[in-house]
């Protein structure tokens, strides 16, 4: 499980990094690294990222428990 959910995030890094490449200079890493975004390769590509996206959704009630474990949510300042 612990497995799953480093792949997860690293799938998420690659998206976000995929994303912020075509907002700023509008390249598509993973098209151009597999000659365009309607291959299939590309295709399954987009497709994990966005199963890994859907995996770490259920980590977000555990976020609170991270997140807030900081002096500002302990003050009451971050609520």
């Amino acid at each position: 499980m612990k497995c799953l959910n480093v792949l997860a995030f690293l799938l998420i890094i690659v998206g976000a990094l995929n994303w912020g490449l075509w907002g700023f200079f509008q390249f598509d890493f993973v098209a151009w690294l597999f000659n365009g975004n309607t291959t299939w390769m590309s295709r399954f590509i987009y497709a994990i990222i966005g199963l890994a996206g859907l995996w770490s959704l259920r980590l977000i009630p555990r976020c609170k428990h991270i997140c807030c474990d900081t002096e500002c949510c302990k003050s009451g300042k971050g609520r």
